[in-house]
């Protein structure tokens, strides 16, 4: 899995970079991502922002085109073994993850708007939870592989970014 996501992701992750975690801390494996998004943002990477349940907040900032790239942070089921992961591209999210709901948008929503708007590309990393529940902390499966995900971006991504006034806020 590494080598192969490494590749992908280095082939993905150019220029300057947005990561986006998205999550519910308060349920266990659902705050993968907005965990994963402290964890990158607490090694020094600048384009941060922790979403939580909320990424539609951010829409202005990631559509306007300060970057080239915005990668989704979160816990998707795909059927796969907990801690398994996914990487997909803004087409693959959008044909995966294409409704729209009166509560929130849908990540395939959120993909399109993204990158209709101007040059950015938009990657979901997602992982498979275990069953979501009230739990406070990650499990095990996806506590691993949230550690090798943040060291596997901490080699990848491009240093040297400045950041936006809006990133790494929390809502």
């Amino acid at each position: 899995m590494a080598s192969s996501l490494r590749q992908r992701l280095q082939a993905c992750l150019t220029a300057r970079v947005c990561l986006v975690g998205i999550g519910n801390p308060d349920r266990g494996d659902d705050g993968f991502g907005a965990r994963l998004a402290e964890a990158v943002r607490t090694l020094g990477y600048p384009d941060v922002i922790v979403a939580e349940r909320t990424p539609e907040r951010y829409m202005t900032q990631l559509s306007r085109g300060d970057f080239q790239t915005v990668l989704f942070l979160d816990a998707v089921e795909m059927g796969a073994a907990p801690g398994g992961v996914v990487l997909l591209e803004g087409r693959e999210i959008v044909a995966r993850y294409p409704q729209v709901s009166t509560h929130k948008l849908s990540l395939g929503a959120l993909a399109r708007l993204i990158e209709t708007e101007g040059p950015t590309r938009v990657f979901l990393l997602g992982v498979q939870p275990q069953p979501l529940d009230n739990a406070s902390g990650l499990s095990e499966p996806v506590r691993t592989t949230l550690e090798v995900l943040r060291d596997l971006l901490a080699e990848i991504l491009p240093a040297g970014t400045k950041p936006l006034a809006v990133c790494g806020e929390r809502p």
